[in-house]
């Protein structure tokens, strides 16, 4: 994940992207389409691009593919989030030694209707 200065102006896009990732609680994930859907704007590749380019700075391990795979290259950074904060996991049976798992979406998905959630578009 880069890190954008603070002295580097976001776009307006990216920063609402990176506030909705700010307000996923502990534990839970939401997808870039899930991100793209609640802000009204944009699609999965555009979520994905300002994560990659301006997510350092918040809890990027959050938003993450639909399938549960873990974002390839940081999958041990992430995994160690995931496992710290308890966010459900599917894990390989002893037979898959060395498998990364993979998120528990049914069960980590957060649809961000909780106390002091985004707003979403209207």
């Amino acid at each position: 994940m880069d890190r954008v200065s603070e002295d580097e102006e976001l776009p307006e896009y990216a920063e609402r992207v990176l506030a909705v990732a700010e307000q996923i609680p502990p534990g839970r994930v939401m997808t870039y389409g899930d991100v793209a859907e609640w802000l009204g704007e944009g699609g999965p590749r555009q979520v994905g691009r300002v994560m990659a380019l301006y997510g350092g700075p918040v809890p990027w391990w959050r938003v993450v593919r639909a399938d549960g795979v873990l974002l390839p290259g940081h999958e041990l950074r992430a995994l160690a989030r995931y496992r710290e904060e308890g966010t459900p996991l599917r894990e390989a049976g002893r037979s898959a030694e060395g498998h990364v798992p993979r998120i528990a979406m049914a069960r980590a998905r957060w649809d961000g209707r909780s106390p002091g959630s985004v707003t979403p578009h209207t």
